[in-house]
Parts: structure tokens; C-alpha cells; sequence
């Protein structure tokens, strides 16, 4: 039943032996009509533990057998239906204690949780019972204690619903002081060893890199810039970067950045592809560029597919995580010889012991050879490319190949940004060739899709995460190209996000998803792994509301700080969690500032060339001809050369023709 779904998690699944539905109104509507309960399966194809349980568990007839007889097991991919796991993943962790992936839910046919819980194994063990065993719990409580199921049940609905507030309007002033008691706060918990904040696991903190670069650029404070660029100069130093072909994975399990978790997914590389940029233009430090060179070839070469860029490489290859990755240093002397073999293993850290399991080692860079002379940068490629093709012929990881709007729109921003900043017009063509993609599969006749597979675009809609960062994503292409066809677009999608997703009741707050379908309308103003909805949300109205014509900014600058008003509050108290929030407040105490250069026919543009390579993150660039768009209305050339207008919210200089003085103006 999952052949025609447009997720590679679901297809994966079409061959078990259990009858697997898709989330749909005919599979609530089958357990009412059995009597059953409803079996929810949540998972993703990037997922360790989901493929561990899968093998397990939904390959064995047997088990397959007492499913299929006492449920209606319906299969979810997270990722492509992030409403569900949110509602279903509150109640696991509101019942349990802690959540995660697979993600195992024992439903009432009205779709309301009464048990739920991860990963469950074929056989009792450490005090977790076998998952027939639960089957069979389940099963018996259904039959026998009915009543007491339906009463957990609505009471853990009704505590879905009630823990899903709006946030307070304006609970603490959203200013200067504000992000300068968040940064203090962030930085008190750095790890200046090895870089990151917190223990171990450690995540790419990558919207929170971004808002310290931020901060620095405003307040000229030097210890927010050196936090970030330790955390991002230890990344990609580290294990957790694919020395040989760029990218990073899904997080390390250490605190030294030595040993990932292998996948690799494409929000965290659009969103560190976006701050290494930054950093890159901002410093001019090598390595930084380095990267952003090497991630977007990693996004060419193994995320390109067919209607934008695809969500993940898996963990695993072949059932063993990272065997695609890791060496011991026989196997680097069997590629390269003895001599190049051993500089390689000194270079890279691999040891006898190895770093990760069985003696082998991830690749760490811990001096980079483009540091010392000529010769050896060019040994260091070399040594590269010989390794990169003899990992070319082990078993690769799968890719799933879905094609999510929201991911690829923070790839989309990040692109143009970082072409636009660094002076690579490819990066921009890539941008262009992902946006027109998405606009051409995803955009169905005014409603924006999820994700699709193939250039077949699925059912599931656009949540709020999903409008926000494509309005954010076409209106940083309008400014990078100046085409107004990407504003116009940008500027509608951004209406109909209001329109679907705004609280009535609660100015500046903001649900996630439509909830059509669904017990609860769920509702998460917290970053994590990507930006939440709502601060994506904020980003996109503080754009536009620089961007649009006057009937329509006023009102996308009032949404916007209502936004942030009810934000601060998770600014204030939960930092760590506000990354995304904390740049977008940054750039909302800077002024907005914002750039407009009058060009003449004929514009040599370096007016804004320059003023992409030195403008702070989150300023607002616009470049044509005179009174072509809303910023330049009444501002002009100064005889006969472009003129640069910069301003901070709605105060403006003097024009401004020299790019030095710009700079100046900027910097």
C-alpha cells in the first residue's frame, strides 16, 4: 500500500508483511469500522534505530501477523509530515518522559494516543519488554479495560491542546539588552576547548553561530565573533566534516567533534552552509571559504536530484554505520603507498586504535596543510582525490531522495547569499535553478506542497515552517537579482501563510500547520534542528515589510513585531533554543538596516557588490534604477554615477558613490 507514496521512508516499508496505510481519513475510518486500534509507526529514512526496528520486527511474518490482526498500523514519515509527529511526539514525551525516533503510538480510531513509546525490541530485554509483548498488552487492555483507554486517551488530548498556548504579548522588551544578556548567557556556557556549547552530544548550533556573528557585527562585542568562529573552525576540523567531500553530519556523540552520527541531512548543511558564508566574508578566514565551497559541491554531486535537492544521506551503508567513512591507516598505506599512506594518517588522525569501532578512524584535519607551503596544499589535494575515488567503491549510504520545501528553501538563502557575499555568481545560479524548481512542482495552483519525489509532488501542505523560509528565500533572490518576478511571488506566498496560519486571537502568534485531519493544531515557537516556523515567519515579514509597497509594509512590520514581542520571552529564558530568533531580533535592532543603490544604465555595479561583501547579516539590498522598486522611490544617481543609500530603520545618509566610503558606512 506504500508503492505510489512519495517518501523513500514509506517505500522502504512496501515490501514488510505488515499492511501499512498512509496517514488518511480511510485509515481512521477502517479502525472505526473493526473496532481496532490504530498502530502509528513515525519514523524517517536517515533513522539508525528505525531501520534496526524495521529489520526486527515489521520483516517478521509472525510479528507482521499480530499487527496486521489487531490493528490498523499506519506508517508516517517525520519529515514529510512534521504535524503529526509534533502532536504524537508531545504525547510520547508527556507520557514517557523522553521521546525519539521510531516513534511508536497506540491510538483510538479517532486518532487520540492512550500508549506510546520509541523503540521497542524482538525480545525482552534491560527491562524493556518485547514488542509482541506490547502488542499483545495493548491489545488485551482494548478488549478488556476499554473504558480506562478512552479516559487516558482524552485526557492526554486535553493536555496536547492545553500546552500549546500562544506565547505572552510583549513579556519582556525586545532591544539591545535583550540579545546582550542572551549572548552573555550563551557564551557562560561555551566550550572553549573544543568549541560548541554544552556536552556531549553535540549539534551544529548553527542558527545560534549565525546570531553571535550578528551580534558582533552590531555591538563590535569581539568575544561573540570568536565563540562562533572556535565552534565553526572545531567543526570543520572535526570528524563530524567529511574531510574528502565536504558536508557535515547530523551531530557528534562526543564533545571534540571526533565521532558523528553519519547521516547527513540537508537543513543542517543549508544552515551552515548560510553562517560559514558569513563568517567567510566577515573574517576572510580561509578555511571558512574552503568549506563553502566544499558543501555547496557536496549539495551538487550527491543531493541534486530531479526538482531540488534531496533530505539525507543515511547513516548506514549496507546495515554497518559509517563503513563508508572511516580507515585504519593499512587502509590509507593500501591506497596511497607507504609514504603518502602514513603523512596521510598523521594528517588526518587515524591511529592504530582508531577513533570510532574495530581499530578504524574518522577523518579529523587538526592543521590544515593549506597553512604550510605550496607543496603540501597540493599533497593534501592529491591525497584527497586518491582517497575520495577508493571510497567511492565501498557500499554507499542510501540517499532519500524527497525533495522538502523548507530545506530547500534555507539552501535557496543561503546560496544567494553566500554567491552574493563571496563573489560566486555559480552559488546564485544554483539558488535560481533550486527556486525555479520549486515554484515549478510544489506551487499547485496557489497551495504550496510539502515535499515531492521524482518531480511527483505529494499531498501533505506547506506548513508555516515551509511558507516562511520560501518567502524569505525568493525575496533574498529579488535582492540579489533585482527580477520582480521573485518579490511578487515571495510577497503572495507570504499572504497566504497569513492567511493559513495566523492566531486570530493572539496577534503575532503563530500555528504550525493547518490541522485539518488532526486531534490538536500544533504549535512550537522553539528552534531546534531548523528554525521554528514562527521565527521563520518573523524573518520573512521583516524582510518584506522593507521590501513591499506601502499598502502592505506597515502591516508586515506590525506582524513582525508582534512576532517578536511574544519571542523575547524565549530569548530571555531559553537562548540556546532561540538561535533563529536571536539573529532575526538582531537584525530588527539594527535598524533593519537597509541598502538601496540607484544604478545607472550601464552600472559597473560595485556599489553593490561591495555592499554585499561588507554588509552586516540580515541587511536589506536592493540595486536597479531609479524608483524601480520601493526603496528607491525618490532616490537617484549623483551625477551620473550609482549612489548608495543606506539606512537604518527609517532614518537614511546622505548618497553615498565611493565604495570605499560605504564600506565605511557598513563595517
Amino acid at each position: 500500500m506504500l508503492g505510489s507514496a512519495t517518501s523513500p521512508y514509506l517505500r522502504q516499508h512496501q515490501n514488510n508483511p505488515v499492511h501499512w496505510r498512509e496517514w488518511s481519513d480511510a485509515a481512521l475510518a477502517e479502525a472505526r469500522e473493526r473496532d481496532v486500534p490504530i498502530l502509528l509507526s513515525v519514523g524517517y529514512a536517515a533513522c539508525h534505530w528505525c531501520h534496526v526496528m524495521a529489520h526486527e520486527s515489521f520483516e517478521d511474518d509472525a510479528t507482521a501477523a499480530q499487527m496486521n490482526r489487531d490493528f490498523v498500523c499506519v506508517k508516517v514519515d517525520r519529515e514529510e509530515r512534521p504535524d503529526i509527529d509534533s502532536i504524537y511526539m508531545s504525547a510520547t514525551v508527556a507520557m514517557t518522559g523522553q521521546g525519539g525516533w521510531p516513534m511508536t503510538c497506540f491510538l483510538t480510531p479517532a486518532g487520540e494516543p492512550f500508549y506510546t513509546g520509541t523503540y521497542y525490541p524482538p525480545v525482552s530485554r534491560g527491562g524493556m519488554p518485547s514488542f509482541r509483548e506490547v502488542l499483545a498488552a495493548v491489545t488485551e487492555a482494548w478488549t478488556q479495560r476499554r473504558a480506562d483507554l478512552d479516559d487516558t486517551a482524552a485526557r492526554v488530548r486535553e493536555h496536547i491542546v492545553a500546552n500549546s498556548p500562544p506565547l505572552p504579548a510583549g513579556a519582556v522588551p525586545v532591544d539591545g539588552p535583550l540579545l546582550e544578556q542572551a549572548v552573555t548567557t550563551v557564551l557562560d556556557e561555551e566550550d572553549r576547548e573544543h568549541g560548541g556549547f554544552g556536552g556531549a552530544p553535540k549539534f551544529p548550533p548553527s542558527a545560534l553561530l549565525e546570531a553571535l556573528i550578528r551580534h558582533a557585527e552590531r555591538t563590535r562585542d569581539p568575544f561573540a565573533l570568536e565563540a562562533a568562529a572556535r565552534t565553526l573552525t572545531a567543526m570543520a576540523r572535526g570528524g563530524i566534516y567529511d574531510q574528502l567531500a565536504g558536508g557535515f553530519a547530523r551531530y557528534s556523540v562526543d564533545a571534540a567533534w571526533v565521532v558523528p552520527h553519519f547521516e547527513k541531512m540537508l537543513y543542517d548543511n543549508a544552515q551552515l552552509l548560510r553562517v560559514y558564508a558569513h563568517l567567510a566574508r566577515r573574517t576572510g578566514d580561509r578555511l571558512a571559504r574552503r568549506v563553502v565551497a566544499e558543501t555547496v559541491e557536496f549539495l551538487r554531486r550527491d543531493l541534486r536530484v530531479d526538482g531540488g535537492f534531496a533530505s539525507s544521506l543515511d547513516a548506514d551503508a549496507d546495515g554497518v554505520e559509517g563503513s563508508t567513512y572511516v580507515w585504519t591507516p593499512a587502509e590509507l598505506v593500501e591506497v596511497l603507498g607507504n609514504d603518502d599512506g602514513r603523512w596521510a594518517a598523521e594528517l588526518f588522525a587515524v591511529t592504530g586504535h582508531g577513533t570510532f569501532e574495530h581499530g578504524r578512524s574518522t577523518l579529523q584535519l587538526p592543521v590544515d596543510p593549506a597553512d604550510r607551503d605550496g607543496s603540501d596544499a597540493d599533497r593534501f589535494d592529491e591525497v584527497r582525490a586518491a582517497l575520495l575515488r577508493a571510497r567511492a567503491t565501498r557500499v554507499q549510504p542510501t540517499r532519500d531522495d524527497k525533495v522538502v520545501t523548507g530545506w530547500n528553501a534555507m539552501a535557496v538563502t543561503a546560496l544567494a547569499e553566500a554567491g552574493a557575499g563571496l563573489g560566486v555568481p555559480a552559488y546564485i545560479d544554483e539558488a535560481l535553478w533550486c527556486a525555479d524548481a520549486l515554484l515549478r512542482d510544489h506551487l499547485v495552483d496557489g497551495r504550496l506542497r510539502r515535499s515531492s519525489l521524482g518531480g511527483v509532488v505529494g499531498e501533505p501542505d506547506g506548513g508555516l515552517d515551509d511558507h516562511a523560509a520560501l518567502t524569505t528565500a525568493l525575496l533574498t533572490l529579488f535582492q540579489v537579482t533585482g527580477d520582480p518576478r521573485w518579490r511578487d511571488t515571495g510577497l503572495e506566498l507570504l499572504d497566504t501563510a497569513i492567511e493559513l496560519f495566523a492566531d486570530p486571537q493572539a496577534p503575532g502568534a503563530w500555528f504550525d500547520a493547518t490541522g485539518a485531519g488532526l486531534i490538536a493544531r500544533p504549535r512550537d515557537p522553539i528552534d531546534g534542528a531548523t528554525p521554528s516556523g514562527a521565527s521563520l515567519m518573523a524573518e520573512a515579514l521583516l524582510i518584506a515589510s522593507a521590501l513591499a509597497g506601502p499598502d502592505k509594509a506597515v502591516g508586515y512590520a506590525e506582524l513582525s513585531e508582534h512576532s517578536l514581542a511574544r519571542a523575547s520571552v524565549i530569548v530571555a529564558k531559553l537562548p540556546r533554543s532561540a538561535g533563529h530568533w536571536m539573529s532575526v531580533i538582531e537584525a530588527r535592532v539594527a535598524g533593519p538596516l537597509q541598502v538601496a543603490v540607484s544604478e545607472v544604465p550601464g552600472s559597473d555595479h560595485l556599489l553593490t557588490a561591495r555592499a554585499w561583501r561588507v554588509a552586516p547579516g540580515g541587511t536589506i539590498i536592493v540595486a536597479g534604477e531609479r524608483d524601480s522598486q520601493p526603496l528607491l522611490e525618490g532616490r537617484g544617481p549623483v551625477d551620473g554615477h550609482d549612489a548608495a543609500y543606506v539606512c537604518r530603520g527609517t532614518v537614511c545618509g546622505l548618497p553615498l558613490t565611493d565604495p570605499d566610503q560605504l564600506a565605511d558606512h557598513l563595517v
